[in-house]
């Protein structure tokens, strides 16, 4: 694994920071009705994506759930375009035809964005299959929420990867709550990486609130897969700060609890060990803080400024895709 150096600790810093301020940003455009349909924000949770990106390699690709704005951010999307595609704009990633759900790049190895409960894990499977099939030297990031853990697709998928040791890594992003049922009332046990045991795949839980841990777990899966010994089930335990989606009401759970998270909030955790490791003066935080402020109302001015599309595209995508071969890819 790459080491974790100062550059590391204020790279992940200004990353989650900026992921953070994003989706706030997102959320106060969902209130002014400027976003439409479910918006469903990754605040808590960012330490499980900085991590992996230290993991990965250039090959490497990424498919998830519907919880999937900042992810491919930190691959290289523009977030400009995220942005616009929120808001369902002409220059967003899908031109505005996908939303808040389906972010997709492909050019930049993210694979979406899947609306369907558990719809992505036998796909992260079919992906880590093609890069076997075809010798290349790439891992797929498989992640899904603990409610669909529970999805019958997964065991199936469990099965023919352990089988045929694909380089797949699956990743439980554990945030406590299936939307609003908590993980102890959907099995009869708590430990989701336990469903790796019986497939004999190697299997454990993770940290997910601390990127240091999670890079040290993603690094020894996606290495293990690289190399040709198949899957590995991590089980990252991390946890959302805002609802389910905006519509959640959040009445399971106390706001204390939610409080009690946010002491070993990740953002908080890597610029306390800046400031103990003397990495930074409180004058060049302020600078990147007000950095990361003006970024994101970049990206605001660029999707709000940004034409929605033309209604026609909605009937060309459907009946004339040949027209539109940058839609057949994304």
């Amino acid at each position: 694994m790459k080491k974790i150096t100062k550059e590391t600790y204020i790279n992940w810093y200004k990353d989650m920071l900026f992921w953070r301020k994003f989706e706030d940003k997102l959320a106060a455009l969902y209130i002014q009705q400027k976003v439409r349909g479910f918006l469903h924000l990754y605040n808590g949770q960012e330490a499980v994506l900085a991590g992996a990106l230290h993991a990965m390699k250039e090959n490497d690709k990424m498919i998830t759930a519907y919880r999937n704005h900042v992810q491919p951010i930190g691959l290289g999307v523009d977030p400009k375009r995220i942005m616009a595609e929120l808001l369902g704009k002409d220059t967003g990633t899908s031109r505005g035809m996908g939303g808040s759900m389906h972010i997709f790049s492909p050019e930049h190895n993210f694979y979406g964005g899947h609306g369907i409960v558990g719809g992505q894990i036998p796909l992260g499977a079919g992906l880590a299959f093609a890069d076997k099939y075809f010798g290349r030297d790439g891992v797929t990031l498989t992640y899904f929420g603990d409610g669909a853990a529970r999805q019958g697709s997964l065991h199936e998928t469990f099965n023919m990867a352990i089988n045929w040791k694909l380089p797949v890594v699956f990743i439980c992003e554990n945030n406590g709550y299936a939307m609003g049922t908590s993980v102890e009332r959907t099995a009869n046990h708590e430990d989701i990486w336990k469903l790796g045991l019986g497939y004999e795949m190697p299997c454990g839980p993770v940290d997910g609130m601390n990127p240091v841990k999670v890079a040290e777990a993603m690094n020894e899966a996606i290495e293990r897969a690289r190399r040709g010994d198949g899957p590995t089930l991590l089980d990252i335990k991390t946890y959302r700060y805002r609802g389910h989606s905006m519509s959640d009401a959040q009445h399971y759970r106390t706001k204390a609890e939610v409080d009690e998270y946010k002491k070993i909030d990740p953002i908080s955790q890597v610029l306390k060990i800046i400031k103990d490791k003397k990495y930074a003066t409180d004058a060049e935080v302020k600078t990147w803080d007000k950095e990361v402020k003006d970024k994101v109302e970049e990206c605001q001015k660029f999707a709000e400024e940004s034409p929605f599309p033309d209604k026609q595209l909605l009937y060309d995508i459907v009946y004339e895709q040949e027209n539109y071969p940058f839609l057949k890819h994304r």
